[in-house]
């Protein structure tokens, strides 16, 4: 009975954890991309849009949050990650700034995260690009992020 009560009591304090949307996806709460180059204008000599960021949205308070990331490319690659709590405030706080070279299908879970004191997330944002390292271009990745409460 004592092993039932105690798991109980984790499985309560690990919480209920429920996925984030993505702002601008198409419904899914796993987002599927691939590391590109920056984009140079030759008109402008100004670097243009890529797809490094993705921000998913939170409508709603969470105690944490989990970040995962899955490598999605047959070959080995070292994926530059960063990923922040973005606040209501407009500041922001790095709570993942690595590099990671996982085989095909692997990856990792970053956190459970909380907010400072007194700071309300409205985002999460994950930053996967090649500016750190121009060799990850063209390999693809999986994203998601969960909420619990």
């Amino acid at each position: 009975m004592l092993l039932l009560a105690s798991l109980s009591g984790l499985l309560l304090a690990s919480g209920n954890c429920e996925f984030l949307q993505p702002i601008g996806g198409d419904g899914n709460t796993t987002v599927t991309k691939r590391v590109d180059r920056p984009k140079v204008s030759p008109l402008r000599m100004a670097l243009g849009r890529t797809n490094w960021n993705t921000d998913f949205s939170v409508n709603q308070p969470y105690r944490s949050y989990k970040l995962f990331f899955t490598a999605q490319s047959t070959e080995q690659a070292t994926y530059p990650i960063e990923a922040y709590l973005k606040f209501s405030d407009g500041s922001n706080l790095r709570v993942v700034d690595e590099s990671m070279k996982p085989p095909l299908g692997t990856g990792s879970m970053f956190g459970p995260f909380t907010a400072p004191s007194g700071k309300a997330v409205s985002q999460v944002n994950f930053k996967i690009g090649a500016s750190k390292d121009p060799g990850a271009s063209g390999f693809s990745y999986r994203i998601s992020v969960q909420g619990c409460r």
